[in-house]
């Protein structure tokens, strides 16, 4: 057999080789997407996104939507003097904080529901307890009224309830509940944050985020 045919039955050799290789790994890879955990995206059909707002963090600084672009965020309404959930639930967010804190994608916004006494200076003396940084960790105050409209309609905390023609001063929010939110701004997941399984769930919903295209 001369070098010619050689390299003719090598060349159908490989040509055949290739085939044979992406016929069995590309729908071994499909496989792999496929069985990929994927969130729900809340609000959806609402075309859903956290609205603009302005707050004032910790270190007094402004806080916008435009600090937020681009990562995933894990929203908590609070307030400093609460004796009753309040330090049970900053426990567990330290948890969260803890884990990603290295992580520039991954952002925590805590807000107050007390703005009256919740200044600026009185969260970060609140926030030292959790050796909270503010470039991972925020803990924000301002508006009432803006505080109230953020949670009830851009993270729809206890958006199942029925709140026609209430109030802030009637009905403002403190719920046990952390809010998800990907970097576009929608929201992907409720967790109790009183419950340490739901607080582990979250911590590994943030991982699957953070690989999602």
């Amino acid at each position: 057999m001369n070098n010619k045919n050689i390299s003719r039955l090598l060349i159908v050799f490989f040509v055949l080789l290739s085939i044979g290789f992406f016929a069995l790994v590309i729908p071994m890879i499909m496989d792999s997407e496929r069985k990929k955990p994927v969130l729900p995206i809340i609000g959806n059909d609402q075309n859903h996104h956290v609205q603009a707002f302005q707050f004032v963090n910790q270190d007094g600084h402004a806080v916008t939507e435009k600090d937020i672009a681009g990562k995933i965020c894990v929203v908590e309404y609070f307030f400093a003097s609460c004796k009753g959930m309040c330090p049970k639930m900053n426990s567990n967010m330290k948890l969260i904080y803890d884990k990603y804190k290295s992580n520039d994608k991954v952002l925590i916004l805590s807000h107050t529901v007390d703005p009256e006494k919740d200044s600026a200076a009185a969260l970060k003396l609140y926030a030292s307890q959790f050796s909270a940084d503010s470039k991972h960790w925020l803990f924000l105050t301002g508006d009432k009224k803006q505080l109230y409209e953020m949670a009830r309609y851009s993270y729809l905390i206890n958006a199942e309830q029925d709140t026609t023609g209430l109030s802030p001063d009637k009905d403002f929010i403190h719920d046990k509940h952390f809010v998800l939110v990907d970097t576009k701004g929608r929201i992907r997941g409720f967790y109790d944050g009183l419950d340490q399984v739901s607080v582990n769930k979250l911590i590994t919903d943030i991982a699957i985020l953070l690989i999602e295209k």
